[in-house]
């Protein structure tokens, strides 16, 4: 089935914990922003892709092919949800089916997003999600996820998962009429250790730096 599909990229430029980060450029490479925005230009299957900002200066920051949209100001208060951040871009573009990424993820694939969007498109799934597996030994409220009597590898402890929250893909009535991002149904997306990079800290831009120099630049896989 083929949905009208728009992505869009919800930026703020008031960032608290790393200021100035989706434009903050990386030794010998680009601006953060740069990379996400790039690669939505490679993927197929959207009809659109937006850059969701209260600010203009966030537009000689686009490449051809991405258009921006200035949002209300009030959705840069840290005290916003990202949910009503959603529900207003959902508002202000109509589309069937939407993708959002962030710029805080630069090494998202197109591969990825393609696997996504085809994934929702069959049907089989409501909705679709970046995540990473955990072979480490969690707990939840004082107890164990795994049999500890019996001591497993790391390797054997289970389908554990966490959302990178790189990447949500989601069809527009589940935002507006059930307020939720993921649906009962979404196709676990897991990503390596490059595509889950998340930057929110300083030491976050560090690590995604030696990403860059160590695994993408030397052959891991193109920028």
């Amino acid at each position: 089935m083929r949905y009208k599909t728009v992505a869009f990229v919800p930026v703020k430029l008031n960032n608290q914990r790393l200021p100035g980060k989706n434009t903050k450029s990386f030794e010998g490479g680009s601006p953060l922003i740069s990379y996400i925005l790039n690669t939505l230009t490679q993927v197929r299957g959207l009809d659109a892709a937006y850059v969701y900002c209260s600010s203009e200066e966030i537009i000689p920051y686009l490449p051809k092919g991405i258009q921006f949209l200035k949002r209300d100001e009030r959705l840069d208060l840290q005290s916003t949800p990202i949910l009503e951040v959603i529900r207003s871009f959902c508002t202000d573009v109509d589309a069937e089916c939407y993708l959002m990424t962030h710029a805080t993820a630069p090494f998202l694939s197109a591969a990825t997003m393609e696997k996504g969007l085809r994934a929702v498109a069959s049907g089989e799934y409501d909705s679709a999600m970046t995540v990473r597996r955990l072979n480490e030994f969690v707990w939840l409220d004082g107890k164990p996820l795994y049999d500890n009597t019996h001591i497993p590898r790391t390797q054997d402890i289970g389908n554990l998962f966490a959302e990178t929250t790189g990447m949500y893909i989601f069809p527009k009535e589940l935002i507006m009429e059930q307020g939720r991002r993921t649906g009962d149904h979404p196709c676990l997306l897991e990503v390596d250790f490059a595509e889950a990079c998340d930057i929110n800290e300083p030491f976050d831009f560090e690590i995604a730096q030696l990403v860059l120099d160590k695994y993408i630049k030397n052959g891991g896989r193109d920028e």
